[in-house]
C-alpha cells in the first residue's frame, strides 16, 4: 500500500511513483499527471499535512490527484539512504481507507480479491489484489481481520475511485441476495514510518510491547498521547516500519512528536519510488494492471490454497490453470550499470530480439548499480540471464535478477 507493503516475488502498501515520475519530479519537468491531466495545484486535493510540507520544504508535486511532496531540503539519495539506515516519515493520507461491516463482511470481500481472508488470526493483515474476470488485476490493497467486528482496508489512491464503484457494485449485489455488509469509507490520515530505527522510535510512544506486534499485524492504541491511532507493521520500502492511521486533526501533533527524535527525517515520494524499487515492490500502474494475471506478475503467493481449490475468486478460471502451466511472459528484476533504465524502455535478447518491456527503473542508491523490473518471455526469465536493454538508441548488457534487489528487513518477532 498501501502505501505499505508488499507487492514482491514474496510475500505483502502503498503511494506509488513511477520510474518516469521520479525522474520527472526530481531532476524538474512536469509530471505524468500534469501533462496527461493538465491538472494545476489550485484542483490537486490536499493531505492534513499539505501546510506542515510546505513549512518543512517540502517540494509540492501533482500525484494521483493530490498535491503530494517528492523531497525536502535533503537530496533524494540522503532521504533514501536515512530511511535505510535510520527512520523517516512518509506521508500516505492520499491512500484509500475502508472499513467493511457486516456479518458476511469476509465472504463479501472474498468475492473481491484472492486471498484467504477466513483463514487470518484477529488482527492480523495480507496483501491481496481485486481482480476481473479475465484475470486482470483491478488493484491490490492490504486487508486487516480486526478483531473490533470490521475489516480494515487500505487500497492505492491513484484507484480509489475505481475501488470504490467496484466494491460498491458488489456491495448491491450482496444487499439485494439478503447478505449483510456494510462500507465505511475513512477520513484519516495515514502516515508511515519506515527504517531499522522505527520500532525504537515508536516504543517512546506507546504502551503495548512492539515486540509483539509482528509484520502484518495490526493494534488499536493511543500514540503519544493520540486516542484513535491503528498502527499496522507494513510498508513500502523492504524496511521494518509501520503505518499509522490517525485522526486528521492530529496528525500534525503526531508527526511533530516524532520528529523530536533525531533519528527521524521526513521523506517524500521520491525516496519511496527508490525504495519500493529496490525492494522489488510493484507499482500498481506500472508493473501490474488490469492486463496483467497474478500468475504473470509473479504474485501467486497472494492467492490462498483454499481459494485456488474452490475457484471462488473473480478470473480464476483464468488464473488458476495458469498456475501449473508457463505463462508467455513473466515480471523479472534486472540490473545494469551505464545509463539508468527507465519505464518502457525495450528488453532485447542477446541476438537483439526484442523480448520485453521495463515497467519501473532507477538508479540504486544501495547498489550504486541500474535496477529495474519488467516483463519478458518466460523462456529468458531465469535469474542470471543475460539481456540487454536499448537506451537512448544504445544497446546496454543487462542481468535478469532475483528481487529484492537489497534484502528486506520486515519484522517477523524472530
Amino acid at each position: 500500500m498501501l502505501a505499505r507493503g508488499l507487492v514482491s516475488g514474496r510475500g505483502g502498501v502503498r503511494g506509488r511513483v513511477s520510474g518516469g515520475f521520479l525522474q520527472t519530479a526530481v531532476f524538474g519537468g512536469r509530471t505524468g499527471q500534469q501533462e496527461r491531466h493538465g491538472t494545476t495545484e489550485a484542483a490537486l486535493k490536499r493531505t492534513p499535512l499539505y501546510e506542515f510540507h510546505r513549512a518543512h520544504g517540502g517540494k509540492m508535486v501533482a500525484f494521483a490527484g493530490w498535491s503530494m511532496p517528492v523531497q525536502y531540503t535533503d537530496s533524494h539519495i540522503n532521504s533514501h539512504l536515512h530511511t535505510r539506515q535510520h527512520c523517516s516519515i512518509f506521508d500516505v493520507s492520499h491512500m484509500l481507507q475502508t472499513k467493511v461491516h457486516g456479518k458476511d463482511r469476509v465472504k463479501f470481500m472474498e468475492s473481491l480479491i484472492v486471498g484467504d481472508i477466513a483463514e487470518l488470526k484477529d488482527n492480523q493483515g495480507t496483501l491481496s489484489l481485486f481482480t476481473n474476470d479475465k484475470g486482470g488485476i483491478i488493484d491490490d490493497l492490504i486487508v486487516t481481520k480486526t478483531d473490533q467486528g470490521y475489516l480494515y482496508v487500505v487500497s492505492n489512491a491513484g484507484c480509489a475511485d475505481k475501488d470504490s464503484a467496484h466494491m460498491e457494485a458488489k456491495l448491491q449485489e450482496f444487499k439485494a441476495a439478503g447478505h449483510a455488509v456494510d462500507i465505511e469509507y475513512l477520513e484519516e490520515s495515514l502516515i508511515a514510518i519506515q527504517g531499522p530505527s522505527t520500532a525504537r522510535v515508536l516504543q517512546e510512544g506507546v504502551c503495548d510491547n512492539l515486540s509483539k506486534l509482528t509484520f502484518m499485524t495490526s493494534v488499536l492504541t493511543p500514540v503519544f498521547g493520540i486516542q484513535g491511532c491503528r498502527v499496522t507493521r507494513c510498508g513500502y520500502t523492504g524496511e521494518d516500519g509501520v503505518e499509522i492511521s490517525v485522526p486528521c486533526g492530529s496528525v500534525v501533533e503526531l508527526t511533530e512528536k516524532l520528529l523530536v527524535n533525531s533519528e527521524v527525517k521526513l521523506a517524500g515520494l521520491g525516496a519511496r519510488d527508490s525504495l519500493r524499487l529496490e525492494a522489488g515492490l510493484c507499482l500498481y500502474g506500472n508493473d501490474i494492471d488490469e492486463t496483467t494475471t497474478p500468475v504473470e506478475a509473479s504474485l501467486v503467493w497472494t492467492i490462498g490454497k483454499r481459494r485456488r481449490q474452490v475457484r471462488d475468486f473473480p478470473g480464476a478460471d483464468v488464473i488458476v490453470p495458469q498456475i501449473k502451466a508457463k505463462t508467455q511472459r513473466k515480471r523479472v528484476g534486472l540490473m545494469s550499470s551505464g545509463p539508468p533504465v527507465r519505464q518502457h524502455t525495450p528488453i532485447l535478447s542477446p541476438n537483439g530480439k526484442v523480448i520485453g518491456e521495463v515497467t519501473s527503473g532507477c538508479p540504486s542508491p544501495c547498489l550504486k548499480q541500474n535496477v529495474a523490473m519488467g516483463y519478458v518471455e518466460t523462456s529468458f526469465s531465469k535469474s542470471g540471464t543475460p539481456v540487454q536493454v536499448e537506451v537512448r538508441k544504445k544497446m546496454v548488457p543487462a542481468v535478469i535478477s532475483k528481487m529484492p534487489f537489497v534484502p528486506t528487513s520486515y519484522y517477523t518477532g524472530q
